[in-house]
């Protein structure tokens, strides 16, 4: 990886973090919010609960490509893919 590629990186997971770190906070209003209310917690589209489901399935998505699907894993398919398709010359 280069430095161009892992400055990118490092900004990618800023980035992620600070995601993370203002659906916990807002998560955690809402949340807290419902049960000083109402005693409970209610999933409605009208509290913010379906807004939350769907801003943490886009952050499962964001950490899969940066954590799982990273550029060494898209690396190591292209080198596997490459070897895969070399075949042996006969002189």
């Amino acid at each position: 990886m280069n430095y161009n590629q892992a400055e990118q990186r490092v900004k990618e997971l800023k980035k992620f973090y600070k995601g993370i770190f203002w659906f916990v906070i807002i998560t955690g209003f809402v949340f807290l919010d419902d049960i000083f209310e109402k005693g409970t917690f209610n999933f409605s589209l009208f509290d913010g609960s379906i807004i939350l489901g769907i801003w943490g399935i886009i952050l499962t998505v964001k950490a899969v490509k940066l954590f799982i699907f990273d550029s060494e894993w898209e690396k190591e398919v292209i080198e596997k893919e490459v070897r895969k398709s070399k075949s042996p010359i006969n002189f």
